[in-house]
């Protein structure tokens, strides 16, 4: 899908040459019972009869009306232009033009238009017109290719925001493709292969380490997840350097469970299915790649990506299992479904290697996560108040939006055990974060986040699929450092300024802290 900006006014969007048009109205403008152009006309006389209504979500749908190009017209109401209120007028308006045959859409903001409310506008249809056709044997392809954008004004940063939402849906639609594959078609193989495809420009790198490899790297903790699977493991090394060798990257570490039984710990059959979305971390990691080969911001990343099945075979890793992670400390397996902390603790030493400025780990983690947050927010946890705070405002930004989860040290006392440094598992009491107390056991020569996308990797019931979150936030938080941080040549913890002015280092351990 191809996004363009240009400045028109809404009279002159009237004429565009587009199969639809829709036109975001917010609630403090009017409209002219006198204007010269049609809509502002009959947008005040379905106001008037009271057919129309100025709030989030309210549509007027115009079809093949005198004065108008395009044969369907799509007036809807965006109230105070905010992303939320954006969201839902795009759905709105699409839900009328889904029916049609629509190949080329204007889109026209009536009033101030924003960064945030276009990339908001752009995201929102996108998602809304997103069909996933990869397995189906007669698929129905989505038809829309081109969206014209317009507005009263023509600024350069809107024109910018145009271009960062076209690479944010490539990056978003890469993501969900893969989530939404099925196992068998997302394979730890197909996996390293997309990453090839991707890291085909001259900024980009890509190593791709096969089991005798992580076998002498000592990923003891990696290589027990994936020894109950036929399917050989993937561990995938992404780098994209868009700016000086010696500004330090941040590390993406996205979970690749491509598939999880939940091995000898098995999971009971109800939804299984949606265990296909267990490499969200993987695929999000992926799509934040893709939109940085379209971007190519001055910023080095580095994606790492442990891929792998977890299956209940004869040779998998049994409740009790003690085995031997990277770091050196040893951790006995008390559930096999809590695999992802496992594949995810020596990718975070693998890590260290890289001198990171940051390591921002993703992961379908707990359903814990998803107890505390729903599927609104997704749980964020860091040991570094400085991170966190860059995470939380790209969220915000971007309106992929995470909140802040405890790291006291009390949520730790359920991980000791009698047989190795440190258990998996912690009981159900506050299961999100003592998952995150286990990763934060191997992070501590670095600035690190954790986020838990359980809730927010994708949508279950009759609109299954896949969200393609977190690239939003994970592509906003990058796109910012690399117009705001400074090169960061040493070792150790983030000294990243954020311009909201905090200043403290103090490792904050309240919940919450939006």
């Amino acid at each position: 899908m191809n996004f363009e900006f240009q400045k028109l006014s809404l009279s002159h969007a009237m004429t565009a040459s587009v199969d639809a048009l829709v036109v975001l109205w917010p609630s403090q403008v009017q409209p002219d019972t006198q204007a010269v152009e049609p809509v502002s006309r009959l947008v005040a006389q379905a106001i008037a009869y009271g057919d129309f209504e100025l709030k989030a979500g309210a549509v007027l749908s115009l079809y093949s009306q005198p004065g108008l190009a395009a044969r369907h017209v799509v007036v809807a109401c965006s109230a105070d232009h905010q992303p939320g209120q954006i969201r839902s007028a795009m759905q709105a308006a699409w839900g009328v033009l889904k029916a049609g045959k629509i190949k080329r859409l204007g889109l026209h903001v009536v009033g101030e238009a924003s960064v945030q409310g276009l990339q908001m506008a752009l995201s929102s249809l996108a998602d809304a017109s997103y069909s996933y056709t990869t397995t189906l044997s007669k698929p129905k392809a989505r038809t829309l290719k081109q969206v014209q954008v317009s507005a009263t004004h023509d600024r350069v940063e809107l024109r910018q925001a145009v271009v960062q939402a076209q690479a944010l849906v490539a990056g978003v639609e890469l993501a969900k493709e893969w989530a939404n594959r099925p196992a068998n078609h997302a394979t730890p193989t197909h996996l390293a292969e997309t990453a090839k495809s991707i890291a085909s420009g001259r900024a980009f790198k890509c190593e791709v380490l096969g089991p005798k490899e992580v076998a002498k790297l000592g990923m003891g903790a990696f290589m027990a997840v994936a020894q109950g699977a036929a399917e050989p493991l993937r561990f995938i090394v992404l780098r994209y350097n868009g700016a000086a060798a010696t500004q330090a990257p941040v590390v993406l570490v996205g979970k690749g469970i491509t598939f999880d039984s939940g091995g000898i710990s098995m999971k009971p059959a109800a939804e299984m299915d949606e265990m296909k979305y267990d490499m969200g971390g993987a695929a999000s990691v992926l799509g934040v790649f893709k939109a940085l080969g379209e971007l190519k911001p001055r910023v080095n990343v580095v994606g790492l990506i442990p891929a792998t099945e977890n299956m209940p075979d004869g040779l998998a890793v049994k409740p009790g299992d003690v085995v031997t992670s990277m770091s050196g400390q040893t951790i006995e397996i008390l559930n096999t479904d809590a695999e992802g902390r496992l594949v995810l603790c020596d990718a975070l030493t693998y890590a260290e290697r890289f001198k990171p400025q940051a390591v921002i780990d993703i992961a379908t983690l707990t359903g814990a996560c998803v107890i505390a947050l729903g599927a609104v927010r997704t749980g964020l946890f860091s040991s570094d108040d400085v991170l966190a705070l860059q995470l939380q405002h790209a969220g915000e930004a971007s309106g992929d939006t995470c909140w802040r989860m405890p790291l006291d040290d009390d949520y730790a006392e359920g991980l000791k055990s009698r047989f190795a440094d440190v258990a998996n598992v912690a009981g159900r009491a506050a299961g999100s974060v003592t998952a995150a107390k286990f990763l934060q056991r191997f992070t501590k020569s670095f600035a690190w986040a954790h986020l838990d996308i359980a809730g927010t990797a994708w949508r279950s019931g009759a609109a299954k699929g896949a969200t393609g979150r977190p690239v939003g936030l994970l592509l906003q938080y990058l796109l910012t450092l690399a117009q705001e941080t400074p090169a960061v040549k040493s070792h150790g913890k983030s000294k990243a300024a954020v311009k909201s002015g905090v200043k403290g280092k103090a490792k904050s351990r309240t919940a919450g802290k939006a």
